[in-house]
């Protein structure tokens, strides 16, 4: 017995330590998967986080073939700075499709899906844009006149969550009606078709009469509620004896140039806009901005703001280039004979 139990505790004495050095290596073991697990973990998420890619929503109140070209310029101005749609960013366009009513709805869609940015095409889907959010940043891509339309407490300051580039279509309404008198030789009365009801056009043709005897010109007003009153406004326009037509800005008249240009050309009335599209479809001229160079400009403001640039931080922005558009054949199809000077000043003539 006395053999037996001394054998037994020298086995204890040297197993113990073994034992111990067994449990200790398992829990190092265990420490370390923990560990390594952890930082697995970690890498994963990081990874997913780098993953993240930058939503744009789009907003526009138009079809998307009507400003189709203006699209391109925005994509072209991503591209340019390392954006690249489908790849590295999405896009999520909504489309009123010439329905104002449209905005709110699409707006808060946007919203919903949790955007970085709205883009607004057009200064008629910034308010809805707005109402819809408070937080998300709204870079305007062409507004026509942000401060007028109380879009914006100024240029510099912007304000809000709203930043962007402004078109500055009312500032240019002045110019629009002294290259439209030297375009139309002898023109003494002129017709400016506005939107019913549409207060910055109000504004606008208050500036336009106090502003039109320095040229000579008598202004007469017109108030478009729909495409069946054009040939009653046409008619007044005539029966006023307009010699020439003035459109205002409005989505329902950017949605129905086609229309509005053959029209023109029924009653023979020569017409200025500030959209080079409408000479495109039949008017005879336009002057404004450069639009696709907004366009353009306008994803600089994406660009920023996706790197960490607050909207009230970007102050906004006024057009750099101004073009000029003259038809030439709409000009022999009514009979308006346009000087060659100007013409020699046009960016683009159609012949």
């Amino acid at each position: 017995m006395v053999g037996l139990d001394s054998y037994s505790g020298n086995l204890k004495s040297k197993t113990c330590p073994e034992l111990r050095r067994r449990i200790q290596i398992r829990k190092l073991a265990g420490f370390l998967a923990i560990v390594v697990t952890l930082t697995m973990c970690g890498a994963v998420a990081e990874a997913q986080q780098a993953k993240k890619v930058p939503r744009i929503g789009f907003l526009a109140p138009s079809s998307s073939a009507f400003i189709t070209p203006l699209v391109e310029a925005f994509r072209q101005g991503l591209r340019e700075l390392g954006w690249i749609e489908g790849h590295n960013i999405t896009i999520d366009y909504r489309w009123a499709e010439g329905n104002p009513e449209r905005l709110p709805d699409l707006a808060a869609e946007l919203v919903r899906l949790k955007v970085d940015v709205i883009v607004t095409a057009g200064e008629p889907a910034v308010r809805p844009a707005q109402q819809a959010t408070k937080t998300i940043p709204i870079v305007m891509a062409a507004s026509s006149d942000p401060i007028g339309s109380g879009l914006v407490a100024s240029l510099a300051r912007p304000g809000g969550n709203t930043t962007g580039l402004s078109a500055m279509t009312r500032e240019l309404n002045l110019k629009r009606l002294e290259l439209f008198k030297t375009a139309v030789p002898g023109l003494t009365r002129v017709a400016v078709l506005r939107y019913s009801g549409y207060e910055p056009h109000t504004s606008s043709f208050k500036e336009l009469e106090t502003a039109a005897p320095v040229l000579g010109v008598k202004l007469q007003s017109l108030e478009l509620s729909g495409l069946d009153d054009l040939d009653r406004v046409f008619d007044s326009a005539k029966k006023g004896r307009a010699g020439g037509l003035i459109l205002l800005r409005h989505v329902v008249i950017l949605s129905h140039q086609t229309q509005l240009a053959r029209v023109a050309a029924k009653y023979r009335l020569p017409s200025i806009f500030d959209n080079s599209d409408f000479v495109l479809g039949g008017c005879l001229m336009s002057y404004g901005a450069n639009n696709a160079d907004l366009y353009r400009r306008a994803a600089v403001y994406v660009d920023k703001i996706l790197k960490g640039t607050k909207p009230t931080d970007l102050p906004v922005e006024q057009p750099m280039n101004f073009e000029l558009i003259i038809n030439l054949k709409t000009a022999k199809q009514i009979g308006v004979t346009i000087e060659p000077n100007l013409l020699a000043r046009a960016n683009k003539v159609i012949r």
